[in-house]
C-alpha cells in the first residue's frame, strides 16, 4: 500500500509540474526577449567606437573625402586568360 502511495504522489507532482510549465511558459519567454532587447538597445545606444560623434559638435559640418588609393599592380604575376569549356 505504501508504494501505491509512494507512486501516487510522485505522479501527481510530475503532472502538477508539468501544468505549471505550461501555464507560466509564455510568460518566461516573454521576460526573456525583453531583457534580450534590453541589452541589444543598450549595447546599441552606447557604441563604443562611435568616438568622432562624440567629440563633434551639433551643427558642425564635415565633409570626409574617400582616400585616394593607388592601384598597385604586380607585373610578375602574368596574364589572365579567360577562358570556355569546349564539349567534344
Amino acid at each position: 500500500m505504501e508504494f501505491l502511495k509512494t507512486l501516487l504522489i510522485i505522479l501527481l507532482v510530475y503532472f502538477a509540474l508539468k501544468f505549471l510549465i505550461k501555464l507560466s511558459w509564455p510568460y518566461v519567454l516573454k521576460y526573456m526577449t525583453k531583457k534580450a532587447g534590453e541589452k541589444f538597445a543598450q549595447s546599441f545606444g552606447q557604441n563604443p567606437f562611435d568616438t568622432k560623434a562624440a567629440k563633434e559638435n551639433e551643427g558642425d559640418i564635415t565633409i570626409e573625402r574617400p582616400a585616394a588609393t593607388t592601384r598597385k599592380t604586380n607585373d610578375s604575376a602574368g596574364e589572365y586568360v579567360d577562358y570556355e569549356d569546349v564539349k567534344e
